[in-house]
């Protein structure tokens, strides 16, 4: 089970015309602790900010499940409901779940989305989509396991 946590870089570059601007861009990067989840957003940042940046903010994401799509360049929220039976009481009880869906624009993240749910055996509803300010996303990799 992954936990993610969604951190926030803020730094200076210099914007088309020679502008310096202040940007404030969020990502998301799977570790264990806020610790390691600073530590990694600061090594992944590393090569692509010249110059100083600072971590702004970091909190975890409640996110059920990430759908990776290689050619996605977004990051699309979606709060999906399982729909069960309560028996006893002869109810219908849903239970949110946020996932996480990488697509081009938003038909294409509802598509990758319902094909991601594709085998779950329980009924759902899919409540919401939305575009999110996500730059982009850091899975955890062992990379102690050495290739023989």
């Amino acid at each position: 089970m992954n936990t993610w946590f969604e951190c926030k870089i803020k730094y200076e570059k210099t914007a088309g015309e020679g502008n310096i601007i202040k940007v404030n861009e969020a990502y998301l990067v799977d570790a264990l602790s806020f610790t390691e989840a600073e530590a990694r957003i600061i090594e992944e940042m590393k090569p692509f900010i010249s110059g100083e940046f600072t971590v702004a903010n970091i909190k975890r994401a409640r996110i059920g499940e990430m759908f990776f799509v290689e050619n996605g360049d977004k990051w699309y929220r979606s709060k999906v409901n399982y729909v069960t039976l309560d028996e006893e009481k002869g109810i219908e009880k849903r239970t949110a779940v946020n996932m996480m869906i990488q697509a081009s624009d938003f038909s294409e993240a509802l598509l990758n989305l319902k094909e991601g749910m594709k085998g779950t055996l329980a009924d759902y509803e899919i409540a919401s989509i939305t575009e999110t300010l996500i730059m982009d996303v850091y899975k955890y990799e062992d990379t102690s396991k050495t290739v023989e």
